[in-house]
């Protein structure tokens, strides 16, 4: 799917489509009362104060008719320039548009306004130059949002929309929605018993026998790889005193999403990161620069606190699991290790069929050290990219406070872009608590430590692939791998279930369905699991001890031999 934000055309065309949506709501809500229509990567919304009234999916038709109307219209789109003091006559009805005027940045003298026939709104523009431009557009949801974010504001309501500039482009987008909308891993999830939500822990999934199945797959693939690439894995405590996160720099720019609590020696915090306790644990012996790098992983379980109406199945919620690697050594040693995490990363997602792009998320404005550091931290971070091959653009403002990063934007099988891993380079926090390392001339001197996450949590990360695979997972990751399938229950079970030990002894997830139930319902029933390999076995299959294998979502069947069939699984499953 293509991102709206990131394509000038696109962009100038939906925005003048959310004020499209604003006139045609003017027209069949009197008084409605607009905040702000933004360009998204998913196309544009607009929030809205109807009052009482209430606007659900059901009037989508008559609001797009009235767009549909104005469109045909064909008015030109005016940009007029005016002074903030004309605005503020001009939107003097409007407590919104008052409160965006004079949050407006003091030099701003003049304010722009762009009219298409009976409509205004303030904005900075582009905008097309007539609205029979904006013919192919669709209403996708609507959803409540609080004015400015602020839970303490007024309730508005959001309308979402799409808009191309051909009737093939937008139905094409509509197809993939859809096709979307059917690999919701909420959806999948429940159908295929992977996970549980509940309303005594909202944003803290339940993982369900086949999804822990699944997790812990994935968990052994992780700690393998890093094993192999000489990291060490710790496993450090879920709260620490509000001490650490004071000298961390986390209490001061993260204690609002963290969760506190009261003991007999003061206040502790659930740990929304993993970093402080791995300074711990490097500051519990003393290293020399031989030792370097020094690579810490860890699957820590974190928390932060989420808004409850952000929380979003696995993508977004209170408690996950990050496998999180912290790095310390030299300056010098830099370009090497990011250049070692990039082929990590590139074998990691190649694996599962994601592409990705990177972003160079340079000093915020609540960052901690010399603004010297960050320019030696932002200038390693991109010679370390283009020394091994790898483009990415400037996300200016965006790194974490102690450091500068590289974020990964995942792209799946629809198109769509997803932020997961990341590379945070800090040459902050190791200072804060006195971290050093005995240097060749016998010196002590403070090490850098990047912080990296490929998954980025394995909570998002396993929905992200729910989503790409379908919930089709490849061999090597299915929870359940194979499934048997005797013809007749009495006669068969017993050849089935011996399959079923062999199987399970070469390392393999195995069932038997041998329920009383017709071949033709079994077998659909295995396919709606989109279980990888299904083995029916009838007379033939236990007279020459073969295997009658049907692979998910094809219509052939093979027969092999037992080995045969192992050999070939094997080879499947090896993904290293």
């Amino acid at each position: 799917m293509i991102d709206v934000k990131e394509n000038e055309k696109l962009n100038v065309l939906n925005h003048s489509c959310a004020h499209l949506l604003a006139q045609a709501i003017s027209h069949l809500y009197p008084g409605a009362k607009f905040w702000v229509g933004p360009v998204i990567t998913e196309g544009f919304y607009y929030d809205i104060d109807l009052g009482d009234k209430v606007i659900s999916e059901a009037d989508f038709p008559a609001i797009e008719k009235e767009m549909k109307k104005i469109s045909k219209d064909g008015k030109r789109i005016i940009r007029n320039e005016i002074s903030k003091e004309e605005a503020l006559e001009r939107f003097k009805d409007d407590p919104y548009k008052i409160d965006l005027i004079n949050n407006m940045d003091e030099q701003s003298t003049i304010i722009s306004t762009y009219t298409q026939g009976d409509f205004t709104d303030l904005c900075r523009g582009p905008h097309v130059e007539s609205v029979k431009e904006l013919k192919y557009f669709k209403l996708l949801k609507a959803s409540g949002a609080y004015w400015k974010g602020d839970a303490k504001n007024k309730m508005l309501q959001r309308i979402y929309g799409i808009c191309f500039p051909t009737e093939e482009e937008l139905n094409e987008h509509l197809h993939l929605l859809e096709e979307a909308k059917k690999r919701d891993h909420r959806k999948l999830g429940k159908e295929l018993e992977l996970f549980m939500l509940s309303e005594y822990g909202p944003g803290l999934p339940f993982w369900l026998p086949k999804g822990y199945t699944l997790r812990r797959t994935l968990e052994d693939f992780w700690l393998k790889l890093h094993s192999e690439r000489g990291y060490q894995t710790i496993d450090t405590p879920i709260f620490l005193n509000r001490e650490l996160w004071e000298t961390s720099g986390h209490w001061d720019h993260y204690k609002d999403d963290m969760y506190t609590f009261e003991v007999e020696d003061g206040t502790y915090a659930i740990k929304p990161m993993n970093c402080p306790g791995a300074i711990l644990v490097y500051n519990n012996s003393l290293h020399s620069y031989r030792e370097l790098p020094l690579r810490y992983t860890e699957l820590g379980h974190v928390h932060r606190y989420e808004a409850s109406g952000a929380l979003n199945g696995l993508f977004r919620v209170r408690g996950f699991t990050q496998d999180d690697a912290h790095i310390l050594l030299m300056e010098s040693q830099i370009g090497d290790e990011v250049g070692r995490i990039l082929e990590l990363y590139d074998h990691v997602y190649s694996i599962f069929g994601l592409n990705y792009s990177i972003e160079l998320s340079t000093r915020p404005d609540d960052f901690i050290g010399e603004i010297e550091v960050w320019n030696e931290a932002e200038k390693a971070l991109e010679k370390a990219c283009l020394a091994t091959g790898h483009n990415f653009k400037i996300n200016p403002g965006d790194g974490a406070f102690y450091g500068p990063k590289l974020d990964f934007k995942l792209t799946d099988s629809l198109g769509r872009i997803w932020q997961c891993g990341t590379v945070q380079l800090d040459m902050q926090l190791p200072g804060r608590f006195n971290c050093v390392y005995i240097a060749e001339d016998g010196s002590k001197k403070t090490p850098v430590m990047i912080h990296r996450a490929c998954f980025g949590s394995l909570e998002r990360f396993i929905g992200i692939i729910i989503e790409n695979y379908g919930g089709a997972f490849p061999l090597w990751l299915a929870p359940e791998q194979i499934r048997i399938v005797p013809v007749n229950s009495e006669i068969h079970s017993e050849y089935a279930h011996e399959l079923k030990a062999i199987f399970e002894k070469e390392g393999f997830k195995v069932s038997v369905d041998d329920r009383n139930e017709k071949l033709g319902y079994r077998i659909r029933e295995a396919q709606l699991k989109k279980i990888p390999v299904e083995i029916v076995v009838g007379d033939s299959e236990k007279e020459n001890r073969s295997v009658n294998i049907r692979r998910f979502g094809k219509q052939d069947s093979q027969t092999l031999s037992i080995e045969e069939a192992i050999k070939s699984f094997k080879e499947e499953s090896n993904i290293c």
